[in-house]
C-alpha cells in the first residue's frame, strides 16, 4: 500500500546534483542538517505512535473505526496529494507550505497505520513495534558508521520495488497463507535496505547519492515512509504467521 512513495522519490527527488554536495563540505551545515531531519522524524514518530495506541488500546475508537472505514480512503487521498505535493511542486522548500503538507502526510498516514492496527491482537501490534525499533536502530547505527556506499545500487533496488510492487498485486488475486508470509517477509527486507540508502543519503559525505541541506523536510519523509513500510509489513508477517 506504501509503496509508491519511494518510487515517486526515486524518479524524482532522489538524484545526485554536484553544485549541491559543496553545502556539505561544512561539517556544521551537515550536522544541523541531520539534526534536523531526525528532530521532525521523531515528532512523526510520535503522531504515529499516539494513533497506534488509540487505534489499538481504545473500544470506542475501534468501534468508530468500524463504522466509518470510508476514512481510510480518504487518509489515503490526503497522503498521496501532500506527497506529491512535497515532492514533485517544489513546495518542501517554501515555508509554511512545506509544515503544512508534512502536518497533513503525518496526520493521514497516522490514521491509516491506526486503521491497520485496530483490528489486530495487542500483543501482535507490541511486537511489531519492538522488533521494527530493534531494525531501525541497529540499520540506522549501521548506515552511519559502514565504508560500504550502499547508494551506489540506489538503481538496483529502485528496480526491485517495481518487481515487489507487481508481486503485490499478484497476491491480490493469488490467495494463500505462504504468498502472504513472502510478501511480507520480502517488503520488510526491501524497506529495511532502502531505510540503510535514504540513512546514508542524508549523513552525506563521499556518497554517491546525498541530499541537499534544504531537503531536510524530504529526508525526514522518506525515512519516515521507510519505518513506517518496514512495521506494516513486520505487523502483517506476525499476524499472519500467529493465525491458527
Amino acid at each position: 500500500m506504501y509503496g509508491d512513495y519511494n518510487s515517486s522519490m526515486e524518479a524524482g527527488i532522489q538524484q545526485p546534483i554536484a553544485d549541491q554536495f559543496d553545502a556539505f563540505s561544512n561539517k556544521s551545515i551537515r550536522l544541523k542538517f541531520i539534526r534536523k531531519v531526525y528532530g521532525i522524524l521523531s515528532l512523526q514518530l510520535l503522531v504515529t505512535m499516539g494513533f497506534v495506541l488509540a487505534f489499538t488500546l481504545s473500544e470506542e475508537v475501534k468501534g468508530f473505526a468500524l463504522k466509518n472505514s470510508w476514512l481510510l480512503f480518504v487518509a489515503l487521498g490526503f497522503s498521496l496529494v501532500s506527497l506529491i505535493t512535497l515532492a514533485c511542486c517544489g513546495v518542501h522548500r517554501t515555508f509554511p507550505g512545506n509544515l503544512v503538507c508534512l502536518g497533513i502526510f503525518t496526520l493521514s498516514e497516522s490514521v491509516m497505520i491506526g486503521f491497520t492496527t485496530a483490528f489486530r491482537r495487542g500483543e501482535i501490534v507490541l511486537y511489531a513495534v519492538i522488533i521494527t525499533a530493534a531494525i531501525v536502530l541497529s540499520l540506522t547505527l549501521f548506515a552511519f558508521q559502514t565504508k560500504i556506499d550502499f547508494t551506489a545500487f540506489n538503481g538496483i533496488l529502485f528496480v526491485c520495488l517495481m518487481v515487489f510492487m507487481l508481486f503485490g498485486i499478484l497476491a491480490i488475486f493469488i490467495k494463500g497463507k505462504i504468498v502472504m508470509l513472502i510478501y511480507s517477509a520480502v517488503g520488510a527486507l526491501l524497506f529495511s535496505a532502502y531505510l540503510v540508502i535514504d540513512t546514508q543519503m542524508i549523513v552525506g559525505g563521499s556518497h554517491k547519492l546525498q541530499f541537499s541541506p534544504e531537503d531536510y523536510i524530504l529526508g525526514a519523509i522518506t525515512l519516515y515512509v521507510d519505518i513506517i513500510n518496514i512495521f506494516i509489513h513486520i505487523l502483517q508477517l506476525l499476524d499472519i504467521a500467529t493465525r491458527s
